[in-house]
């Protein structure tokens, strides 16, 4: 029997990017965004999770996606990295589903030097991107954004 991978679905400007369930605490609605001074450039903010300070981290940014002001009905994926907690903006969410694991392909096999991405899923309705999240940040990017909420955690 082939390995079912379970993927959370969300969408960029139509385009269909995942995450592996085990990694997603939860989705919210959009809420505001605490601006976080001398983040990394893709990190857009903070807000608060039950008491926790979460980093918002812009996709748009990372993968160079024309970007748009936050929308009411936009979404907040709460995942969790390696390091700590963070929350991924999306246009949507379409929610579960399970592939096969042969029918994910290495993103270097589609695209060479994709560093953020951890595979490619290949279905009938089209791509998606599987995100690697523990990736997503680099390592400089992870201190700054240490530092950041260390100086302003007083204040947030």
């Amino acid at each position: 029997m082939a390995d079912i991978l379970e993927l959370v679905v969300f969408t960029l400007d139509g385009q269909r990017y995942a995450l592996h369930l085990s990694v997603v605490g939860r989705i919210v609605r959009a809420v505001e965004i605490t601006p976080l001074p001398s983040a990394p450039e893709i990190v857009t903010g903070v807000i608060n999770i039950a008491g926790d300070v979460v980093p918002v981290v812009n996709i748009r940014r990372r993968f160079g996606i024309r970007e748009r002001e936050l929308q009411l009905n936009d979404h907040l994926v709460i995942a969790r990295t390696s390091r700590r907690m963070v929350a991924l903006i999306s246009d949507a969410v379409q929610g579960l589903i399970e592939v096969t694991a042969t029918s994910v392909v290495r993103p270097n096999d589609v695209v060479p030097g994709t560093v953020y991405l951890e595979g490619i899923a290949k279905l009938e309705e089209g791509m998606i991107l599987i995100h690697d999240l523990d990736k997503f940040l680099s390592l400089d990017e992870e201190t700054a954004l240490d530092n950041a909420i260390a100086h302003h955690e007083g204040r947030l």
